[in-house]
């Protein structure tokens, strides 16, 4: 029986193929396939050195204009946490991002998953014990996220390295005196030597934005994060003034971080531009517009910075817009509505809106992430979206499966080939990917592999691999994402 079973699956399997080879042979007839051309470079070495992480901390200040003068716009550059990767060939780097990847999409598949317990608007802590809060996920794994920017933190500033992530809410970072900290690149902070750091009472109607705030024997609000990896960081819930660029914003609620253990590289900690409450996108909204937008470039192959912009000037007059979605169980994530995918110009056959649902419970959805690198599609709408590609390549000579990805293609010797156009369709916007947004090299050898995978999880990620040159534009205050191509200018 089993023998039999397997023979029919196999044999729908072959069917469907034969369905699709059909299907774009016939659209062929009427329309052929579109293609665009992509210039291949295998993976080559880490452009960047250690000096390059000298960022300048001497910006014109402003920090004593009153807030209504001040520039309400600010700008910052971007690093990959691969430049914190000394020595490591780019094959190793590669293979542990794919890893941090997969760890970070079980996380947020958990995250999504677990948010039907939760109240709606929460930003996922719970009491653990009497004396603090403590999450049940945030959804972030081995490090927090992939990119890191500059700031200042407390009066006088001390610059530190901050992950920016759009899968997480709460602000924090490491704090003196470190019952136990990770290593970071610089001094750890000292909030005694900040005259502006204040903490927060438990009273305090900041701390009872926690789901279910801590208090220690002072009274004082306590946090814990925890990540889905076990990583987690726990400490005072404060308010404290960062400095961007010489950009004063005072009484930014973050968690100062007394104990912080787990995969956490290099940074002092973690700026969260969620959703949520707590987000710094919200905090700061009277002063930013709950407005930002980010462009992030591919490393290998340009010399201009990934960056973050805060504020009216984040949004591109290039940039479609499609709206968000609200998830009633869980606040964090920016949900979109994805209606198809097209290969070649014609829409794939079965990719429809109801494969990306967000039900009444808080399941499905599409999230569009900074954190995750391969986009995550839903297993039905990969397969069709894979073999619609499959066919539209057939003139590549393909190569062995590599880690997560099972269509990959042995380009070695060419210097330029034709591949099919990819579309994806959300509500109101389409987005044109570049080509090399999703035939992607994998060593140095001259492996390229289509830069999708399924998941057996009912949430799809839009991951920054397929975001990378788009400035993506996070409009809060107009409930709505825009993609703006060659945004990173």
């Amino acid at each position: 029986m089993e023998g039999k079973a397997k023979a029919k699956v196999e044999a729908l399997a072959f069917l469907f193929s034969f369905l699709l080879l059909s299907f774009f042979s016939s659209a062929g007839a009427d329309k052929p396939l579109e293609y665009q051309s992509l210039v291949l470079r295998p993976l080559g070495k880490n452009p960047s050195t250690k000096s390059e992480l000298s960022w300048a901390e001497t910006e014109t200040k402003i920090e004593n204009l009153p807030l209504s003068e001040a520039e309400p716009t600010i700008a910052l550059n971007l690093e990959h946490r691969d430049v914190l990767a000394f020595n490591a060939t780019p094959e190793a780097l590669f293979n542990l991002r794919l890893q941090r990847d997969t760890f970070r999409v079980e996380s947020l598949s958990k995250m999504a998953a677990a948010a039907g317990g939760k109240r709606a608007g929460g930003n996922g802590t719970r009491v653990r014990g009497k004396d603090f809060s403590s999450s049940v996920t945030s959804g972030l794994a081995q490090g927090s996220g992939e990119y890191f920017t500059r700031l200042g933190v407390g009066t006088p500033p001390k610059y530190v390295y901050m992950v920016l992530d759009t899968g997480s809410d709460i602000v924090w970072i490491q704090c003196a005196p470190c019952r136990k900290c990770y290593s970071q690149i610089d001094p750890v902070f000292d909030p005694k030597k900040s005259v502006s750091f204040s903490g927060i009472a438990c009273g305090s109607p900041l701390c009872h934005r926690l789901d279910s705030p801590g208090c220690n024997s002072k009274q004082s609000c306590l946090y814990e994060v925890a990540y889905g990896d076990g990583s987690f960081t726990i400490g005072e819930f404060s308010t404290e003034t960062l400095t961007f660029r010489g950009t004063r914003v005072a009484k930014v609620a973050l968690g100062c971080g007394h104990d912080n253990e787990g995969l956490f590289v290099g940074a002092a900690g973690l700026l969260g531009l969620g959703r949520g409450r707590l987000s710094f996108p919200t905090q700061t909204g009277r002063r930013f517009g709950r407005k930002f937008s980010y462009c992030l470039v591919d490393r290998s192959a340009s010399s201009k910075p990934s960056s973050v912009v805060f504020g009216e000037s984040a949004v591109s007059r290039t940039a479609v817009f499609t709206p968000l979605i609200t998830n009633p169980k869980l606040d964090t994530f920016y949900y979109l509505e994805l209606t198809g995918i097209s290969v070649g110009g014609t829409r794939v056959p079965g990719i429809t809106a109801s494969l990306f649902k967000l039900d009444a419970a808080g399941n499905g959805g599409v999230i569009v992430d900074s954190g995750t690198s391969v986009t995550r599609l839903t297993r039905r709408a990969y397969t069709g979206l894979r073999d619609a590609f499959r066919a539209g390549a057939a003139n590549l000579k393909r190569a062995p499966n590599y880690s997560l990805f099972d269509t990959c293609f042995d380009l070695s010797g060419k210097t330029e080939v034709k591949v099919p156009t990819v579309v994806m369709h959300f509500r109101g916007a389409d987005v044109s990917l570049p080509a090399t947004n999703y035939l992607i090299p994998v060593d140095t050898n001259g492996v390229f592999c289509f830069a999708f995978a399924g998941t057996m999880s009912g949430l799809s990620i839009i991951g920054n691999i397929q975001q990378q040159g788009f400035r993506v534009v996070f409009d809060l205050a107009g409930s709505r994402v825009g993609f703006a191509p060659r945004g990173c200018a």
